[in-house]
């Protein structure tokens, strides 16, 4: 099996994609039998065989039904081999914005005796894979987009179709936090079993049950597609149910061929820096922790408001040296970083730094699919004043805003105080607090409150206590809040009213992987009292809003990170106590009663 490696794994993975061609060929046949047997009996008709009434009018039915199955089918096959398969969105990396990366991969190809792939492109994602995009709704051919035919001789094994297979090669997608964190030796470690797996590329069996598998998923695409006629539906439906018909008499079959070609590209890639491969893995896994706690932490914050962080890749580097500073890792890491990074193999990391971060807030949080004025980026050296401080300001303005709306709570007459804010979560004197309870709606159920006021009358008036009656229902008016203002935000907007023209997204299903669940009522009173506690603090005791890189947005009291403010906020909330949270303030001579500035 020239050009996959791996014998066990070659075998297995051709006996699949046998298993899946003889699906298709089953299907086939099933769709012919009508029209073998009208072929028999007009053969019959013809000799004599089959003659009288009886034998004609059957010839006319099965002929019409065999017709209608024939067009049927060729319906199917039309739809399956024209359907547009899936395309991961990704960042396209021409060879003249990379030669140094597209040598370090031409030169692993020819060391694994594989073809090469056919051009790269970069994923906001901590892995690295193979994509067929040989589909001709996925543009233009590969060699106007990455240049093969500058591409250094043919690999050898190749024979005279090799211009065709270049053309036909997977694309080689690499994950961006890989490139920044990763020293080149790494990157070409973890690599060099990813792009192996161009081999079964070339093969035509493998290849010919990967088109008829990625066909059928695309016809089940098409089928479910909204919006069309009660018969063009009629006839999607049908659609719909061969096709998943089909998917589903080879899906095993398809799962172990990819197995067996992973297994054999492994096998492969052994010869090829197995023993860094081994230390490169470590690196990898570190790489996932940090750009997960980036994202999270870090970089969801700035989307809720209508920022993105412009460079992504360059924070997680941050991150994963902060990490390794706080576990005392810091000499090996020393003398790790001072090797060469494979963002280097890029002639203009920065740029596609900018190009993969604002890819990463559409994927996951669901931003334009170009920038526009009112989504605009922030510097890392801006993040602190344009996302922490706004973000916070914010949060406390919709806490007062909620607490005016509230009965029985007129404006007080000091202002946007923090003190007024204790003053309503304390349980009063006598009566002992309660935890709210930790399973809270989702921040806009079906049945949400519109207003504060309806939030209050929604909390059971039979409960004593009356510190969880004012914790629940300030928490249900945030949420209340909160969904208002999101449903009255055009689709494509945030949350804080920033929008952009909905005409350049591409999918409105986005975002296609949210990173986080709605907040619950609970967590965004915990959010709204601190953002609350930290307005305060700058406004009254020289604090600054700062960045963690593993945390996110953090106060800084005197240079140095606020740590233990949640533990009293909780208290406050959970048990209506503010006896820490005062003694807290008192010491970091925060001014409670001073009037905060808001938005």
């Amino acid at each position: 099996m020239t050009g996959i490696g791996g014998e066990a794994g070659a075998r297995a993975a051709r006996s699949r994609a046998l298993a899946v061609l003889r699906v298709r060929g089953r299907a086939l046949g099933v769709a012919l039998l009508p029209a073998a047997a009208e072929v028999i009996l007009l053969t019959g008709g013809a000799t004599g065989q089959f003659a009288g009434p009886g034998w004609d009018l059957a010839r006319w039915i099965v002929g019409g039904f065999a017709l209608v199955v024939l067009l049927a089918a060729a319906g199917i096959a039309l739809v399956v081999a024209r359907a547009r398969p899936a395309e991961t969105p990704t960042v396209p990396v021409p060879e003249r914005a990379a030669p140094d990366l597209y040598r370090l991969v031409r030169d692993l190809a020819e060391r694994l005796d594989v073809p090469a792939p056919s051009a790269i492109a970069l994923t906001p994602d901590c892995d690295s894979w193979l994509e067929e995009r040989t589909h001709p709704a996925h543009g233009p051919p590969a060699r106007e987009t990455a240049a093969p035919a500058e591409m250094p001789g043919p690999v050898p094994g190749d024979d005279p179709r090799a211009p065709r297979r270049a053309e036909t090669a997977p694309v080689l997608v690499i994950g961006s936090p890989f490139l920044w964190w990763m020293r080149v030796a790494e990157l070409r470690a973890v690599l060099a079993p990813v792009v192996a797996g161009t081999g079964p590329s070339a093969h035509p069996d493998i290849a010919a049950a990967r088109r008829f598998v990625r066909g059928l998923d695309a016809a089940v695409a098409v089928s479910a597609t909204s919006g069309r006629c009660p018969l063009t539906r009629g006839v999607c439906g049908a659609l719909g149910w061969m096709a998943r018909l089909l998917l589903r008499a080879c899906r095993e079959h398809a799962v172990l061929m990819e197995r067996g070609v992973a297994a054999a590209a492994a096998e492969r890639a052994q010869a090829v820096d197995y023993g860094p491969r081994i230390v490169a893995q470590e690196q990898v896994g570190l790489a996932y922790a940090g750009w997960d706690r980036l994202l999270t932490k870090v970089a969801l914050p700035a989307w809720r408001m209508g920022r993105w962080p412009s460079r992504l890749d360059a924070g997680v580097v941050a991150a994963l040296t902060e990490l390794s500073r706080r576990d005392r890792l810091a000499e090996g890491f020393t003398s790790r970083l001072g090797e060469r990074p494979a963002c280097d193999l890029l002639e203009e990391p920065g740029v596609a730094d900018e190009a993969v971060s604002l890819l990463a807030a559409r994927l996951f949080h669901g931003a334009p699919a170009g920038p526009v004025p009112q989504w605009s980026p922030v510097d890392w050296h801006a993040y602190p004043e344009e996302v922490v401080d706004r973000t916070w300001r914010a949060e406390a303005a919709r806490l007062h805003r909620v607490l005016d709306a509230l009965p029985d709570r007129p404006p007080a007459p000091g202002g946007a105080t923090l003190a007024r804010v204790l003053d309503h979560l304390a349980a009063p004197p006598g009566v002992p607090g309660r935890r709210m309870p930790d399973d809270d709606a989702p921040t806009a159920p079906a049945d949400a409150p519109t207003t504060p006021a309806d939030a209050l009358a929604h909390t059971d008036p039979d409960d004593p206590d009356p510190t969880t009656e004012r914790g629940s229902a300030l928490a249900a008016g945030l949420s209340a809040e909160l969904a208002r203002e999101e449903s009255g935000v055009p689709h494509g907007a945030t949350a804080s009213g920033l929008g952009w023209d909905s005409s350049s997204w591409d999918d409105g299903a986005l975002p296609l992987f949210p990173l986080q669940p709605p907040r619950t009522a609970r967590e965004l009173l915990v959010a709204h009292v601190t953002a609350m506690v930290c307005c305060a603090a700058v406004d009254s005791a020289g604090a600054a809003p700062g960045l963690d890189w593993l945390d996110g947005p953090t106060l800084l009291l005197g240079g140095k990170r606020a740590a233990d403010l949640q533990p009293r906020v909780l208290t406050l909330i959970e048990e209506g106590d503010p006896a820490p949270l005062r003694d807290w303030l008192a010491a970091a001579g925060i001014r409670p009663e001073k009037p905060v500035r808001l938005g």
